[in-house]
């Protein structure tokens, strides 16, 4: 075995086992996990990707895919994507041969566009810009006009980055968490939107939210 396939693979023992425990942990020892309706408005354990594969596992297995986006559904048009994923990419192409001196076409990356999208549950729009901006700045400016630095040290900047993300989900959880100091700003309120949890299925009505008779 290879120097690089057992980093890979003492790196991938590892992280599933620190992984697992560290799940068993919180599922023990944070009351009302992963209960929405049992949590408080700004705590952070609200799981919010297992929410979403829930809703999936429901809508794919329970409800069925004709009630949601067939004809008897309230999403049929999200039908569309699909050939718009296919003609977007000859589009792209036809576009760079007809223009190749224009510099910005070769950098549309559709699968990464549209690959986004598909975490845009549980994501929230913060994620997105964040990502943006941060993406842009190293990997367009940075990258563009210092591009030694570039090569030196984006990969660590990277890493940094994840880590740190790690450390203060750790860090935060141990000071706050822990002693039942919550933390109330918009950052915490999702998407800011009152309407976001509103049925959309006709004839489903609930209170504050607007009616869908059609």
């Amino acid at each position: 075995m290879s120097v690089p396939v057992g980093i890979q693979v003492i790196g991938t023992v590892v992280a599933g086992i620190v992984n697992m425990g560290v799940a068993w942990w919180l599922l023990n020892s944070i009351e009302n996990i992963c209960n929405i309706d049992a949590l408080p408005a700004s705590s952070p354990w609200t799981c919010p990707g297992d929410n979403v594969f829930f809703d999936a596992s429901v809508i794919w297995g329970l409800v069925g895919p004709r009630r949601i986006f067939g004809n008897q559904g309230a999403y049929p048009a999200l039908n569309w994507f699909f050939l718009m994923g296919a003609i977007a990419p000859i589009v792209v192409w036809m576009c760079h041969r007809a223009f190749p001196k224009v510099w910005w076409i070769p950098l549309i990356n559709l699968p990464v566009l549209f690959g986004a999208t598909s975490n845009m549950p549980p994501a929230t729009t913060v994620n997105y810009t964040s990502w943006i901006v941060v993406g842009t700045i190293f990997n367009f400016f940075v990258f563009k006009y210092r591009k030694m630095w570039w090569k030196r040290y984006n990969y660590v900047l990277s890493a940094a980055l994840d880590a740190g993300l790690a450390f203060m989900a750790v860090m935060l959880y141990f000071c706050l968490q822990l002693n039942n100091v919550q933390m109330d700003w918009w950052g915490t309120h999702g998407d800011n939107c009152p309407l976001a949890t509103c049925p959309t299925a006709p004839g489903v009505f609930k209170d504050g939210c607007p009616s869908v008779y059609h």
